[in-house]
């Protein structure tokens, strides 16, 4: 699961493209269900989002999780669009330093450059949205 980057460490503009249908999707469903639902609701909302305009993606992918070299056991993704981007969403009050790390360890499972951290739990979708580079 390789994305690429420009040779100034800059993100592939095709990965760009896809992040801001995945945002736009995600946008689309705060804006039908509102505020106040399990993480799991969403997540369901999303999924049927994403294959309506067409964009691949694994629902509660696994991800093994690996101690110097070996097998400890294994993580879920909510979701892996395209093979590239890892996508976590949350309901919560604020979006906290630990959830930001739980992307960072996804993505550096995966090998991704580029996760969404996507908190459904606020009045405009905008503000709940962070852009996680693995660096």
């Amino acid at each position: 699961m390789n994305g690429k980057t420009s040779h100034r460490g800059e993100l592939d503009p095709d990965l760009n493209r896809l992040t801001e249908a995945v945002i736009g999707a995600a946008i689309e469903v705060h804006r039908e269900l509102g505020v106040g639902y399990l993480e799991s609701v969403y997540e369901e909302a999303l999924a049927i989002e994403l294959t309506a305009r067409s964009i691949p993606f694994s629902q509660q992918h696994p991800v093994s999780v690996l101690y110097k070299g070996r097998f400890v056991g294994e993580g879920r993704l909510d979701l892996l669009v395209d093979w590239r981007l890892v996508v976590e969403l949350k309901t919560v009050e604020a979006i906290l330093p630990i959830h930001t790390a739980q992307v960072l360890s996804y993505l550096k499972a995966t090998g991704c450059p580029l996760g969404l951290l996507i908190n459904f739990n606020v009045p405009t979708l905008k503000r709940g949205i962070r852009r996680i580079i693995l660096t």
